[in-house]
């Protein structure tokens, strides 16, 4: 029994590596396009949003749907991960491979948001597939 137990978890450690990895790739991802979308860059930041996204939303909708949303919380303060969670399911989309990640965030006109971008893996890195902020 121990030695099942022992090769159990011996089997798990590698699963736990490759997602704290798919994770974190993810992540680095997701605070590089933020980057972008806190710079005012946003024909840039949906240049580098996955083809669902852009399937769905154009590059002028994305832009005034950007503008209206992140302009009155004014700049940038700071930014800290509160998680990444792997999925390979989620509501409204296709299976494939995504990491949402939760940032909390702070802004010159909103001292407390939470911004989630759902990253997923398109061509071979990953995109940004969603951004939501409250």
């Amino acid at each position: 029994m121990k030695l099942f137990i022992a090769i159990f978890f011996a089997l798990l450690l590698p699963a736990s590596a490759v997602a704290a990895d798919t994770a974190a790739q993810a992540t680095d991802s997701a605070k590089a396009w933020l980057a972008l979308v806190d710079a005012g860059n946003y024909a840039q930041s949906w240049s580098e949003t996955c083809a669902l996204f852009q399937d769905h939303v154009t590059q002028a909708q994305w832009a005034t749907a950007a503008k209206a949303a992140r302009g009155p919380l004014g700049a940038l303060i700071s930014r800290a991960v509160a998680k990444a969670t792997p999925a390979n399911t989620l509501p409204g989309a296709p299976d494939g491979q995504y990491v949402v990640v939760q940032f909390h965030s702070k802004f010159a006109n909103k001292a407390d948001a939470v911004e989630t971008v759902t990253m997923m893996m398109d061509g071979g890195s990953w995109k940004a597939a969603g951004y939501f902020i409250k």
